[in-house]
């Protein structure tokens, strides 16, 4: 039996009604190992944050189907983190983050304790206290990520979580983001739109095509880690994905 964490099976999606009806998803499979890292690439628009709410069960399915570990249909093991960082306005950062932990009904102490131990390896020390709205963008984006690993959840379904970023903020991000996970080894699938992120936080790269979209290519990174940007291994296979995805136009 595979270690899959995540398993998506002849997944398939479309939108609409009659001939107005427009294909999304073509009989999509592949699986995510337990504590492994996943990132799913493809051109603009081929339905990459359609793929993802479907396996955290936001969007049902045509045909086929997903599970999270032994479970079918909604994914009680996973968190979800869209694009948009949807922090309570009117909570402070330290109570957005505890969010998870309130809701399930775990020791209010206990989860500060946790936050405040991420909030300063992402850099948020000092800002407990503050509103969303008094926040960086970037910060923000730190917050809503420290919420999601909060969430006590082992698998953790993250779109295009730093695309809003600068570049500079979201190296550092990637870097920060790596960290927490190498440490808790969350099993995490990702969207994003940057090839080199891909390469520098993936165990594996899943390239699918234009729409109606169709897995074209599973990629393992083979390149060891710590990952360097400069190095002309990570250069080499940041063209060969990028020269695939251009062929997927």
């Amino acid at each position: 039996m595979s270690n899959a964490a995540i398993r998506v099976n002849q997944a398939t999606k479309a939108f609409g009604d009659g001939r107005e009806r427009i294909p999304v998803l073509d009989s999509i499979t592949f699986e995510v190992e337990w504590g492994t890292w996943t990132t799913i690439l493809g051109p603009s628009g081929c339905g990459k944050t359609t793929l993802l709410r479907i396996v955290a069960g936001l969007l049902e399915l045509d045909g086929g189907d997903v599970s999270i570990g032994a479970t079918a249909g909604i994914p009680s093991q996973a968190a979800y983190l869209p694009q948009r960082d949807t922090l309570l306005p009117w909570r402070t950062a330290l109570d957005n983050a505890i969010l998870a932990s309130e809701i399930e009904r775990r020791s209010r102490s206990d989860a500060r304790e946790e936050a405040l131990d991420l909030f300063a390896r992402f850099g948020l020390s000092g800002f407990e206290d503050l509103y969303p709205s008094q926040l960086s963008g970037g910060m923000r984006q730190r917050l809503a990520l420290i919420r999601t690993f909060l969430s006590h959840r082992d698998v953790l379904l993250l779109d295009e979580p730093l695309g809003a970023l600068d570049l500079l903020t979201r190296a550092t991000l990637q870097d920060w983001l790596f960290s927490v996970w190498s440490e808790l080894r969350k099993t995490i699938l990702l969207v994003t739109h940057d090839v080199e992120e891909a390469l520098l936080l993936s165990d594996k790269v899943l390239v699918l095509t234009e729409r109606p979209a169709h897995v074209d290519r599973e990629l393992r990174v083979e390149i060891p880690r710590p990952r360097d940007r400069s190095s002309f291994e990570l250069a080499k296979t940041k063209g060969q994905l990028l020269r695939l995805l251009l062929e997927e136009r």
